[in-house]
């Protein structure tokens, strides 16, 4: 009998009794994606493969079935055994539209149509041009107050000439004789069929037999446009600014998408920026760092004067609240951190070596006491 033949329906998804409608569902997308007749054309293997998941998905994706299944095999659909107990299943003959509207939590097509995208007629209407991006290197100073730039951009704009149609002006676009306007042909016997796109008409539906000699038919020619872009303050690697409409031209009288300033921040010499903080170093003397004082150092608006402690240490971060970078699309700004490094003096004079000796004899310290260690272990 035929159902002696048949392969187990999980084993055919690679999957257990146990699996869940989300395991089964990714199973069939994955098998579905290897041996669809679009990737494998002409594959008789491929195609006796791909029945047999589109026959296991059928009836495992289907609370009923799956029970009946589970409960009498593949007799359950084999009309020479007759329906199960309390049950009233047909064989399993139920054609192409069984494939169309599976039960369960979602039918053949729709899988496959989001597995492959639609391989029919492509949308009739205006379209929206593509976004495009534009990559710019901008100073730090400049991604701190912002500053306004000159991009040459290159792209495709409608044509003047046909207003963006393709065709020569006084003429228009025809209805396809192969697919009849419909933009998708059917290929395949039996529940094995599937659309396609129309290979006269490449899914538009319509045919051009009088193209724009501007533009060859496309609707769109090649335009070099400057245009100002303003950078707005507080940028940082990878931030995008958007330019309404200076993208890709739309189709059939759609509009330009939008184009995206993508920023890159150079390095800079002496700040060094973490989001919206920024950080430097101030070198210090060893009488600053003992007495406190106050110092002059580099900010972002110029040379400020900032208080140093008493008793300050290297390594010692100070903080400068909201000398940061600003804050993007906000108020405020971040804070300048300030790393203190003290400067040892070196070739000391006599004198100045007699003065630190009279200093430590003053007031001692040994900044390693306490510190106790007893050394690794030999092995």
């Amino acid at each position: 009998m035929a159902s002696t033949t048949k392969r187990d329906y999980y084993e055919v998804l690679g999957l257990g009794k146990g699996a869940s409608e989300a395991e089964l569902k990714k199973a069939f997308r994955k098998f579905a994606r290897k041996y669809h007749p679009d990737v494998n054309p002409g594959d008789k293997t491929a195609e006796q493969k791909f029945k047999e998941l589109n026959e296991a998905y059928e009836v495992l994706s289907d609370a009923k079935k799956r029970q009946q299944y589970d409960q009498f095999g593949h007799a359950a659909f084999d009309q020479s055994y007759g329906p199960g107990p309390g049950q009233g299943y047909g064989g399993f003959s139920q054609g192409a539209e069984s494939f169309r509207s599976s039960g369960g939590f979602g039918g053949f097509e729709d899988i496959l149509g989001n597995l492959f995208g639609e391989r029919g007629a492509r949308p009739r209407g205006p379209q929206k041009g593509e976004d495009a991006t534009y990559a710019v290197e901008v100073d730090l100073e400049d991604a701190l107050f912002g500053k306004t730039m000159q991009v040459d951009l290159r792209r495709e704009v409608a044509c003047a000439a046909c207003s963006g149609s393709g065709s020569q002006p006084g003429t228009k676009p025809q209805t396809c004789s192969t697919c009849k306007g419909a933009g998708s042909v059917s290929q395949g016997r039996g529940f094995m069929q599937f659309s396609q796109a129309c290979p006269t008409c490449h899914g538009e539906g319509r045919v051009n037999p009088n193209p724009c000699k501007a533009c060859n038919g496309s609707g769109v020619v090649p335009k070099t446009d400057r245009i100002n872009v303003k950078i707005p303050a507080g940028v940082d690697n990878g931030s995008k600014v958007r330019v309404a409409g200076m993208g890709g031209a739309g189709a059939k009288g759609g509009p330009s998408g939008d184009l995206y300033i993508i920023t890159r921040v150079r390095p800079h010499t002496y700040f060094e920026r973490k989001g919206d903080n920024l950080y430097s170093e101030a070198q210090v003397t060893v009488k600053e760092a003992a007495l406190g004082d106050r110092i002059e150092i580099p900010a972002i608006d110029g040379i400020i004067s900032m208080s140093l402690p008493q008793g300050v240490q290297t390594g010692q971060q100070l903080r400068l609240k909201g000398k940061g970078v600003p804050h993007l699309g906000g108020s405020g700004a971040g804070d300048h951190y300030v790393t203190i490094k003290v400067v040892t003096p070196s070739g000391l004079t006599d004198r100045g070596k007699e003065l630190l000796l009279e200093l430590d004899r003053l007031q001692p310290a040994n900044p390693r006491a306490g510190v106790s260690f007893k050394g690794f272990r030999k092995r």
